[in-house]
């Protein structure tokens, strides 16, 4: 995986976009050409029209993510591949209609830009059937050796068969720290050399997933095997990165204070942030003001009660305030202010209910909110404070996902369902404290453009 903006992609995204982009980049070009041809005109060199060639690749790029192009399912399958690139060609057009609305003659010709969708479906499509057995083979994972055989270890096997896993375990030590679970495992006295044992299995990684580490740390051999230029990770980094969430199973306070993330270098983001949120959410409300007004009428001809509500919320370190939203479930679906889980198929939501949460729309007076500096766009959901003094008393480090203002859309939103118990708010908050250790103005990019992929495809929302 490559390290970018603190947040990590794999390697076979990474080799895919950039590859994307430069045939984005000639299926503008091609467009041109063939529309210049059709007419007439002098073609030129491309160095004459960079604007339009490459915001063309920019929009197309910027709708390939936000649908989903590069997530497991579209690299290992080429119908859900082609899927996604139809429908990422189709939201690029909105993306170069706001372009050319925004920043007049930047954009190609309404003629250029057919054409030029034409041959990009064409290459898009082309060089996945080329490349589709190798994006989803051994090249581009890593290979690691594993100390440890107890449960942490089986953990990490069964990590791996994951349909997305980016590496391949080459074996497994056992430190004799207990009963094993992984048959294959070596024993440790059988290895005599263990950083030539390293060396012999070409692996690039040695991950730590000791059940105790006071009596067999081999400290000696990891510091020669580093000292090699091979990676020595422990098991609780090591799930963070390959999973983008913090594993509560194996961290614990020392963690948190040793790794990387908090960065107190984070104030330039955080103005940023501010200023980015203001523009938004002023653009939002003016955008979609109509929209608000047109369902809080129909919520308001399908049940008794108002069309909006106000709900007390904890926010940034831990302080109180109250979210504005459009009314999905009837006017008495809590009683007496008592707060309840969402469950699916909830029979306290409305008809229009369900249909605006399924888009998100009753989500959008949140806005209000964010221009007044109580939320952010992006950050973790904000619960009610009933549930809130509860998770705290069941389960570690939940406070520190409050360091960050809570947003309308989220990393843990993106990644995983609405929460309906306290299984499902023990994985959000992996995903929440991830965000909080690793925010970036790149990951609330690349969380906003993922957040449409969500909309359109709302796997398990609820």
């Amino acid at each position: 995986m490559i390290r970018l903006f603190k947040h990590y992609i794999p390697y076979p995204v990474i080799f895919l976009g950039l590859l994307d982009f430069m045939l984005l980049v000639l299926a503008a070009e091609m467009g041109w050409v063939f529309r210049a041809i059709q007419i007439e005109m002098e073609i030129g060199s491309i160095f004459d029209r960079p604007a339009p060639i490459l915001s063309f690749a920019l929009a197309l790029q910027l709708a390939l993510i936000s649908v989903g192009v590069y997530g497991a399912e579209a690299l290992q399958s080429i119908r859900f591949a082609a899927a996604r690139i139809l429908v990422a060609i189709s939201l690029g057009v909105i993306f170069l209609s706001l372009m050319a609305f925004l920043l007049p003659g930047i954009t190609l010709w309404r003629s250029n830009s057919l054409y030029a969708m034409i041959f990009a479906i064409t290459l898009l499509m082309g060089i996945r059937i080329l490349l589709g057995a190798l994006l989803d083979s051994d090249v581009f994972k890593r290979r690691l050796l594993i100390l440890g055989a107890g449960p942490k270890a089986n953990r990490l096997a069964k990590l791996e068969k994951r349909q997305e896993s980016g590496f391949i375990i080459a074996g497994y030590v056992d430190m004799n720290e207990g009963p094993s679970l992984i048959p294959s495992a070596m024993k440790r006295q059988g290895i005599s050399n263990l950083p030539g044992y390293v060396i012999d299995l070409e692996v690039s990684e040695v991950v730590l997933a000791l059940e105790e580490r006071r009596n067999s740390l081999p400290v000696a051999d990891l510091l020669t095997i580093k000292t090699t230029g091979v990676h020595v990770n422990d098991m609780s980094s090591f799930i963070e990165r390959e999973t983008g969430r913090v594993d509560l199973e194996s961290v614990n306070p020392s963690w948190f204070i040793f790794s990387d993330g908090f960065s107190s270098g984070r104030r330039i983001s955080s103005a940023f942030k501010r200023g980015f949120d203001i523009f938004l959410s002023l653009l939002l409300l003016m955008l979609t003001g109509p929209f608000i007004l047109l369902f809080a009428a129909l919520i308001k001809m399908e049940s008794k009660g108002g069309a909006f509500f106000k709900q007390e919320r904890v926010g940034l370190y831990g302080q109180n305030f109250s979210i504005l939203k459009l009314r999905s479930m009837r006017a008495d679906a809590e009683v007496a202010g008592q707060a309840v889980w969402a469950s699916e198929n909830d029979p306290r939501i409305t008809r229009i209910g369900r249909f605006i949460r399924k888009v998100r729309i009753d989500e959008l007076p949140q806005a209000w909110s964010v221009l007044k500096g109580e939320m952010s766009f992006v950050g973790p959901r904000p619960e009610r404070p009933q549930f809130v003094d509860d998770l705290q008393t069941k389960m570690p480090f939940y406070a520190e996902r409050h360091i960050v203002k809570p947003g309308i859309t989220g990393w843990a939103q993106i990644n995983y369902p609405y929460g309906a118990s306290i299984e499902d708010a023990r994985h959000k908050l992996e995903y929440d404290l991830y965000y909080a250790k690793n925010y970036s103005p790149f990951l609330d990019l690349l969380i906003i453009l993922q957040t449409i992929r969500v909309v359109l495809w709302p796997e398990g929302v609820r």
